[in-house]
């Protein structure tokens, strides 16, 4: 299954963990992230803790919970590519998950690349790549 039909197919809650410039973790619900391909996942960020702890430390890990009984999902170990602010491109990312961002916010906002290095089932060590 690819990781598109993946995020398509499973409802759930993810996680977003960066550190500070003093190796300190912080951690953040996200949404579902934007699959550009196989290697390469996208969030939209505001400019918070997050996206300042990625100036520091490229590194971060997303995980995602499935909804349902058990624990099944994913982590994701990421290392961040770049970013771009193209408000057009955003907001029509925005729109598909009207839920997480409340109307009116205006804030600025980042679409995020991450490379992901490996990727391992929410329990256990098995890794998938």
């Amino acid at each position: 299954m690819t990781l598109a039909a993946y995020f398509e197919q499973h409802d759930g809650i993810g996680i977003l963990a960066t550190c500070d410039p003093d190796n300190l973790v912080d951690l953040a619900v996200y949404a579902k992230p934007v699959v550009v391909d196989e290697t390469t996942l996208a969030f939209v960020m505001r400019q918070r803790i997050s996206h300042k702890n990625l100036r520091a430390n490229l590194n971060a890990a997303y995980m995602f919970i499935e909804k349902g009984p058990g624990y099944q999902g994913k982590r994701f170990y990421l290392t961040m590519q770049r970013e771009e602010t193209n408000r057009t491109v955003i907001e029509a990312l925005r729109k598909k998950q009207p839920w997480i961002y409340p109307a009116g916010d205006d804030s600025e906002k980042f679409l995020v690349f991450f490379t992901i290095n490996k990727i391992r089932p929410l329990v256990g060590d098995e890794a998938s790549q």
